[in-house]
């Protein structure tokens, strides 16, 4: 097949996973086209089967807003002409499946519907959860999902979210986030640990864009409490709005040498595999890819109680699930697993367990598969 990847390039999980997965459908021979404002940040080398086309935004004066969607429209409707796409696959209704619905009509006149490419939507949260919350983007989404050929969620919760927010007449099928076990798993570098200045103590890490639905303020007041505790320092990966106050927070507080902003990165295998604790106090996920990839490399994760979270985290065997805000019982059960190694040992190994069921190769294929049933309608 021939398909078009439309994507956010920026650090997150749709982006991550968007990536991941065409890079598993080039390695399984299918031609892969991505369209984004940059290349996506987790696409690494390039393979013969993956192009990827930069998406040129003009400004002008008049204009307050620069005109990304029409643009990516453009490309998309241009690349999907000339290559033939079989589908573009829209990673976010807004902009992206918005876009390739543009693009498709810009293309009614030149191939007929039958050699148009279909346009497969997955639902990431933000989409749902943020942009369709506003009143005056409800009736955009949901045109964006009742528009597209075929739609999936992340989660089973954000498929509940998604029906109960915008009752769409199209069905949504749930294909949850995946995790390369070949690539992730743990595999400890000792010299990294040293040029962090770790020191034998125990590590704990946190990775996000930082946005306020991570709760970043929560973290350092759990950490703060293990800190107090253990001779432990905290690993904070990635970048956002929240990580300056963050930063602040870590110095009032008397840790800031205890603790490592690290900025976004991308190989983040080498330090999970420092790890031995991941902390997610997010008010809401509609997965959590990071805590997935952290599991597959043996860290167990300290969450909240809600969105896709338990759907693969068990509480008590993975980790713990706790009510958001809940800082003492974060700090409570942290504490319980970074102080007992036979119980860290045995939520290590559920962990890794847990992360094969979420195997790349296994949902690629449940993804091959739902594109060739919206060609051959």
């Amino acid at each position: 097949m021939k398909i078009g990847i439309s994507c956010h390039h920026t650090y997150g999980g749709s982006g991550a996973i968007a990536a991941e997965l065409g890079k598993a459908l080039a390695s399984r021979g299918h031609i892969v086209h991505f369209f984004s404002q940059a290349a996506p940040f987790r696409l690494g080398a390039y393979s013969k089967n993956i192009f990827c086309h930069e998406v040129e935004v003009m400004h002008y004066p008049l204009f307050e807003c620069p005109f990304y969607s029409l643009a990516l429209a453009s490309k998309i409707a241009e690349v999907a002409y000339y290559e033939k796409l079989d589908v573009v696959h829209a990673h976010y209704a807004i902009p992206h499946a918005m876009s390739a619905m543009l693009a498709r009509q810009m293309l009614e006149d030149k191939c007929a519907e039958s050699r148009c490419f279909r346009i497969a939507t997955t639902l990431h949260g933000t989409d749902i959860t943020v942009v369709g919350a506003d009143r005056g983007m409800q009736d955009v989404v949901r045109l964006a999902i009742n528009k597209s050929d075929g739609v999936t969620a992340v989660s089973s919760y954000l498929r509940d979210e998604t029906l109960r927010m915008f009752s769409p007449k199209k069905e949504i099928t749930v294909i949850p986030n995946f995790v390369d076990t070949t690539i992730f798993s743990r595999s400890p570098d000792s010299s990294l640990r040293g040029i962090l200045g770790l020191g034998s103590g125990k590590v704990v890490i946190h990775i996000s864009n930082f946005r306020p639905v991570k709760c970043i303020g929560d973290i350092v007041q759990v950490f703060h409490a293990i800190a107090s505790a253990t001779d432990a320092t905290m690993l904070f990966v990635g970048d956002g709005p929240e990580r300056s106050g963050a930063e602040t927070s870590v110095r009032e507080l008397g840790i800031a040498d205890r603790v490592r902003f690290l900025g976004k990165i991308d190989d983040i295998v080498p330090l999970l595999s420092l790890a031995d604790l991941m902390l997610m106090p997010s008010n809401v996920e509609s997965f959590g890819l990071a805590a997935l990839e952290a599991m597959a490399c043996g860290v167990p994760v300290i969450a909240t109680d809600a969105g896709g979270f338990p759907e693969f985290i068990e509480h008590g065997v993975h980790g713990y699930l706790l009510q958001a805000g809940d800082i003492a019982a974060m700090t409570e059960q942290s504490l319980r697993l970074l102080t007992d190694e036979v119980r860290h040992k045995a939520f290590s190994e559920a962990c890794v367990r847990q992360a094969e069921r979420f195997e790349t190769a296994q949902l690629v294929e449940r993804y091959e598969d739902f594109y060739s049933g919206l060609i051959q309608d």
